[in-house]
């Protein structure tokens, strides 16, 4: 770190004082009271270390006697006791620094965590995203404590130098440039290689994201099935190996060229200190230092140089720990681009809204090809439409714009005439329920997975099992070990994991539990068999009673049971209907819905017909 990076980045000093105080507060002010305290006392022990020997000197030619000793025993007695409160006063700073980095620790991770649920969906899709994500959350928190324990060394060491300085003065005005002198180089070291090793660790985020990948695909449970299966370990594990290499010797580099730097600075510090020491004590051998100058002259300038070494260091390290948190800050910066317009319209009704997509473009961020081309699309108020079609159609990219998480690049979404960019985020996201492809298990009990939809309005524990039982999931939680107070996943004690169909369960009571007037439900079948998915279609009506319903479905005989029918291709509407009037034109979805009927009755004759081939007669 160079001067100019470092008074580049010293703009971040105040911010980063600010980030401490707003975490710790009145422990801040605490804290700084009792550095100023420790930084105090070496200079007053040193300043009293010359009398307190001059008066044992007198005691020696002099003899015992009260006389000579009592001078003495005050100023030993004086001396211990600020030894003591030194100490005292150190172990205090440990509890409060201890206290104060606990609170910084606290407050970065929720910075990060408010900040992380507020940017856009499009920035988890980055990887530019994911590298300041990992470089805040890696650096941010603990070189904040490492600013603050810089910050307090500087304070303290600064304290004690001043009045080491004061002693070593009025032996020579110069000693104290030889004093800085001494030191410099160490400090030239030191900022020379803490600026090298930001630019390494700054420049190795990509290999140490990969390297923590590797170390999730040998430990999650995700992957364990696979990685097993395909023999995958060896391959995961020699990868780590060799990135975490390459990372070791880089960084060795670095450690040795740091040796070398401090060794070299240590020795010329090592020689202005003996070369100063020799005059000292050539002046105290012809009579013009006592006993108790020497003393006091070598604990002030060995300390000193300790000092100020210590006060260069703690200068640079600040500035190299605002190196590493102004990540945090850089991160902290990014706005989101979805946020609510200027008098944003507010939506208080709770009856089924109509919906349109009028002449709706969108490509995803980095993406060439768009998603959605010229797309248009109305759906009538309480209606229930299904939407099919490919994978990569632009099924699932509807549920994303709807939800706007997103934003089109041209054409408008419209909420009963209403655009959804003029419309509050978080009312307009409270009109929508929406079961996922893939939903969710969090690591609670089935009551709090289901509840977790519906937070704000507190259901209670009749209102959940309702919406279990109208889901079809009460038996199957009733089945489970406790009941509506089972933990769910693996991942802690005493938990228990569910079946994909019985996830998608779970995600239909929390559809039912939330009574938004839009349901939106991206192929809330796929992980059922066909007998559950006859029950869940069961049931389907119910749960879009009164309200918008949008299915996207592979399945049609989920698909066929909406008001209408909408074939997508290539991000436009290519067909639309009932389910009746798409099968007499014969067109994509007839020729679909023939070939899954064909599939499915074959699949059934072959489960049907196996375990037939097996029987014997006895």
């Amino acid at each position: 770190m160079n001067i100019r990076q470092g008074l580049a980045n010293a703009k971040y000093l105040p911010r980063a004082l600010h980030l401490t105080w707003q975490a710790a507060g009145g422990w801040f002010v605490l804290w700084m009271l009792f550095l100023v305290l420790q930084g105090a006392i070496p200079a007053v022990t040193v300043y009293l270390s010359k009398p307190l020997l001059d008066h044992v000197s007198a005691i020696v030619g002099a003899g015992f006697s009260w006389a000579t000793v009592e001078p003495a025993l005050l100023y030993g007695a004086l001396m211990a006791g600020i030894l003591l409160i030194g100490e005292i006063a150190s172990n205090v700073g440990v509890a409060l620094r201890a206290h104060q980095a606990a609170l910084v620790h606290e407050h970065v991770a929720a910075a990060i965590h408010q900040k992380s649920t507020e940017v856009d969906l499009a920035f988890y899709e980055s990887p530019e995203y994911h590298d300041r994500l990992n470089r805040a959350q890696s650096g941010a928190a603990t070189n904040s404590i490492a600013l603050l324990d810089s910050i307090g060394g500087f304070i303290s060491s600064s304290i004690a130098l001043i009045g080491l300085g004061a002693v070593i003065v009025p032996y020579g005005w110069w000693l104290s440039a030889l004093l800085l002198l001494s030191t410099l180089p160490a400090l030239v070291a030191i900022a020379h290689h803490q600026g090298r090793r930001y630019q390494w660790w700054k420049e190795s985020t990509v290999q140490r994201r990969w390297a923590d990948y590797y170390s999730s695909m040998l430990t999650s449970a995700t992957a364990a099935s696979e990685v097993r299966l395909y023999g995958w370990g060896p391959a995961f594990q020699n990868a780590f190996r060799r990135i975490k290499e390459q990372l070791r010797r880089s960084e060795m580099v670095l450690v040795r060229r740091q040796i070398i730097a401090k060794l070299a600075a240590g020795a010329l510090g090592l020689l202005i200190f003996c070369g100063v020491l020799g005059w000292m004590c050539w002046r105290a051998a012809n009579g013009y230092a006592t006993l108790g100058d020497l003393a006091r002259f070598y604990q002030a300038f060995s300390r000193g140089q300790s000092l100020m070494q210590a006060t260069l260091a703690s200068t640079s390290e600040i500035f190299s720990s605002i190196l590493f948190v102004s990540n945090l800050f850089e991160f902290l910066e990014i706005e989101p681009r979805i946020t609510d317009p200027k008098n944003a319209i507010r939506l208080t009704g709770s009856r089924a809204p109509s919906i349109r997509f009028n002449n709706v473009t969108f490509a995803y961020p980095d993406s060439e090809r768009a998603a959605l081309s010229g797309f248009n699309l109305e759906i009538k108020a309480g209606e229930t439409i299904a939407i099919v079609g490919e994978n990569g159609a632009g099924k699932s990219t509807l549920v994303k714009l709807l939800c706007r998480y997103y934003d089109p690049e041209r054409g408008s979404i419209e909420i009963d005439g209403i655009d959804l960019r003029s419309i509050h985020l978080s009312d307009l996201r409270r009109t929508m329920t929406v079961m996922f492809q893939v939903p969710v298990q969090y690591h609670a009990t089935v009551a709090e997975n289901i509840s977790i939809s519906s937070l704000s309005a507190r259901p209670d524990d009749e209102e959940i099992r309702s919406a279990a039982a109208a889901a079809g999931a009460h038996e199957i939680i009733e089945r489970l070990p406790q009941g509506y107070h089972t933990l769910l996943g693996k991942v802690f004690a005493d938990g228990t994991e569910l079946s994909g169909g019985e996830r998608q369960r779970i995600a239909l009571a929390r559809a039912f539990l939330r009574r938004s007037p839009v349901v939106i439900l991206d192929e809330p079948t796929s992980f059922m068999d066909s007998w559950a998915e006859a029950d869940w279609l069961e049931r389907f009506r119910d749960l879009v009673q009164g309200r918008t319903a949008i299915i996207i479905t592979h399945r049609f005989t989920t698909a066929m049971r909406a008001d209408r029918i909408f074939v997508m291709e290539g991000g436009r509407i290519v067909e639309s209907g009932t389910h009746e009037s798409l099968m007499e034109c014969g067109g994509r979805y007839a020729r679909s819905w023939k070939a899954q009927t064909r599939a499915t009755q074959q699949q059934e004759t072959t489960v049907w017909a196996q375990p037939h081939q097996n029987v014997s007669v006895h």
